[in-house]
């Protein structure tokens, strides 16, 4: 028995105005994954021109479309489409047919095979207009500096996730940048694979400078899930406490001078920020507090562990 073969696979592919690429991209994914046991999801995300239209006409066994009841973005189509999936291994790519739908079965050979929960594409020689590959630069450098994860390309959509990973992803937003990252946090094995890329056939890009911008917002956020979301005292109670400490040390500063010197000290600036330092800092410590009983409250109400298990092994042999 063949496991890749016989897995039923779900290409979930997000569809904004792509009317004169979808059936294109139909065929070429069927050519490309003959022998295999899939079905495709097109999440249409409130498409403005006849993307649902081609897409019904197709009468297709395989196709599925989801049509959504007003643009959400394509983090929002993306986890839609994932929710709907029923595949045991789920692949990501984008509708313009930049990816290459012949490039899948290697990279599902890695997750099957050398067991990897995530196999992500590394777009050789990217197609892009600089508009698109500065943004995506700039992306991949500060996800590389600051999380430590040596993902080379962030931004490509080709991507092969096992069924228990993709389904604990949660994205929002504009996530699907980083759904990576995502897969990182929740303790993925990730393999890269150069892939295809090709320019864009038919349509218009809709990306912008705009997204650096995103791009960072994104990240700090990011940031704070990864190493405080189970621990948010860490975060604001030492910045809370080192703030009371400034305050305090230039209000102890000032009472020496006004009763050990007679100077007046009414009229100080530095005392209005000896004050300020303290408020903010209880302000702050009270934050941390607060967030803490959150997730507690998260986490009990919902009846979830703040870890995830791969696998147990009892005897050599998986219970």
């Amino acid at each position: 028995m063949n496991v890749i073969t016989d897995s039923l696979l779900s290409i979930v592919v997000p569809f904004y105005n792509e009317q004169d690429n979808a059936v294109l991209l139909t065929e070429k994914i069927h050519e490309s994954l003959q022998g295999y046991n899939y079905e495709i999801i097109y999440v249409d995300d409130f498409s403005t021109d006849n993307t649902r239209k081609v897409v019904k006409a197709m009468s297709d066994s395989k196709v599925h479309l989801i049509e959504l009841k007003k643009n959400y973005g394509q983090s929002l189509a993306l986890a839609a489409g994932i929710d709907h999936a029923k595949g045991e291994y789920i692949i990501t790519m984008d509708g313009d047919l930049q990816n290459d739908p012949s490039d899948i079965p290697e990279m599902l050979g890695y997750a099957v095979q050398e067991e990897y929960d995530v196999v992500t594409g590394i777009r050789r020689k990217r197609k892009d207009s600089l508009v698109k590959k500065i943004p995506s630069k700039i992306a991949n450098f500060l996800v590389r500096r600051v999380t430590k994860l040596d993902i080379k390309d962030n931004g490509c959509a080709l991507k092969v996730f096992t069924k228990d990973i993709a389904k604990e992803l949660n994205l929002y937003g504009e996530m699907h940048r980083f759904i990576t990252l995502l897969a990182h946090l929740e303790g993925a094995q990730i393999k890269q694979v150069p892939v295809k890329h090709h320019a864009r056939h038919a349509g218009v890009s809709k990306y912008g400078l705009e997204r650096v911008f995103k791009v960072v917002a994104d990240m700090m956020l990011l940031l704070f899930i990864r190493k405080y979301f189970q621990r948010p005292i860490h975060l604001f109670g030492i910045f809370g406490v080192l703030l009371i400490i400034l305050g305090g040390l230039i209000n102890i500063y000032l009472l020496i001078v006004k009763f050990g010197f007679g100077e007046d000290i009414g009229t100080r600036p530095l005392l209005i920020f000896g004050l300020m330092f303290i408020l903010a800092g209880i302000q702050l410590f009270t934050i941390g507090i607060v967030m803490e009983l959150l997730i507690r409250t998260y986490y009990e109400s919902q009846q979830k562990r703040p870890y995830r298990i791969k696998k147990i092994t009892v005897g050599g042999e998986s219970a």
